[in-house]
């Protein structure tokens, strides 16, 4: 891994060599995104013998910049500010440089695994792969690209090649700090994506295939989708080592996960609709969900979405049910 580093440290090095100072400064731009839901679900087993909150939101502004070097080479920033949040304020922040090498990225963000990996289309605000359904019910998350989460790593992307791109992120440690303490059971985290995307007479295609190794257990998974004419269809497939939920879920007696999702969606002028199927077991676990979803742009920016939701969970507790979210996405 500090060959990984060491490359990545020499080819911002070379780029930067004898650059005079003649770009701009950095400028900011914000941007965001802003999501009010309102909803319902009805399940046999509610968590405590309560309810879901009947809304919710999500909110994050985004500020971006960037300047352009003398020889080409561009160099920037992200810093994404959640807006509702009872934890961490900042979501992701990290510096990005990119070149005819590829692009590198340093600082806390989504693995290259995470940041490649193709899922089941999906048009609704309630997905079943990675989605929110656990935010109106009392229900498993299905994930085929179970990721590791935001942390302070280095990713680097290789420049497409023939529709293909490469990409490999390296985190010293699953749980990374700021201050001076070390970390006495950290484990290095080491997530590799491959994704081709393709357009030809009629049709779209695009491919990936992603794994991650953190503390000696592996996840890895792979997805396609087609496009051809209004519809595309899709799907993804993910297994995950016992070691790996191990590690990341401190479960004790944590057994290897399979996951997988399939979907088609419909899109003509402002409007698309979705129907996606998925499914995830772990041991004696097992849970399936579907979801309708519906899309509608009214405006610049300004999307009305909805989804008609089903689940069914065989757990220590089994449940089942289903529910409907309504509400507006604002992107700006």
């Amino acid at each position: 891994m500090k060959k990984i580093l060491f490359a990545s440290s020499a080819i911002v090095a070379v780029a930067f060599a004898g650059q005079a100072s003649a770009s701009e400064k950095i400028k900011l731009a914000v941007g965001g995104y802003m999501e009010q839901w309102a909803g319902f679900a009805d399940e046999d087993n509610t968590v405590s013998g309560g309810r879901y909150n009947a809304f919710q939101s999500d909110t994050e502004v985004y500020f971006r910049g960037s300047t352009t070097l003398d020889n080409g080479i561009e160099i920037g920033a992200v810093i994404e500010l959640e807006g509702e949040t009872s934890t961490d304020q900042i979501d992701e922040q990290y510096m990005f440089v990119n070149g005819g090498f590829g692009r590198v990225e340093m600082g806390k963000n989504d693995s290259a695994a995470d940041a490649m990996g193709v899922t089941a289309p999906a048009v609704g605000p309630v997905g079943v792969n990675d989605g929110d359904m656990s935010n109106w019910a009392n229900v498993e998350l299905i994930d085929t690209v179970p990721s590791s989460s935001d942390q302070k790593r280095v990713t680097y992307y290789s420049p497409v090649l023939g529709g293909f791109r490469a990409g490999i992120s390296y985190a010293d440690q699953d749980t990374s700090t700021n201050d001076n303490e070390k970390a006495n059971n950290g484990e290095n985290v080491v997530s590799v994506g491959l994704e081709y995307k393709g357009d030809f007479d009629g049709f779209s295609l695009g491919l990936s295939a992603e794994g991650e190794n953190n503390n000696e257990g592996n996840w890895y998974g792979a997805g396609v989708n087609v496009g051809f004419g209004n519809f595309t269809v899709g799907g993804s497939y993910g297994l995950t080592e016992d070691d790996y939920n191990l590690a990341n879920n401190a479960a004790p007696n944590a057994d290897d996960t399979e996951a997988f999702d399939i979907g088609v969606s419909y899109a003509m002028d402002a409007a698309a609709v979705s129907l996606t199927y998925g499914y995830e077991e772990t041991g004696d676990n097992e849970v399936q969900a579907v979801d309708l979803g519906f899309a509608y742009t009214l405006g610049a920016g300004v999307a009305w979405k909805s989804s008609v939701f089903w689940f069914d969970e065989e757990d220590t507790v089994d449940n089942d049910g289903y529910g409907v979210v309504t509400g507006i996405r604002l992107d700006f």
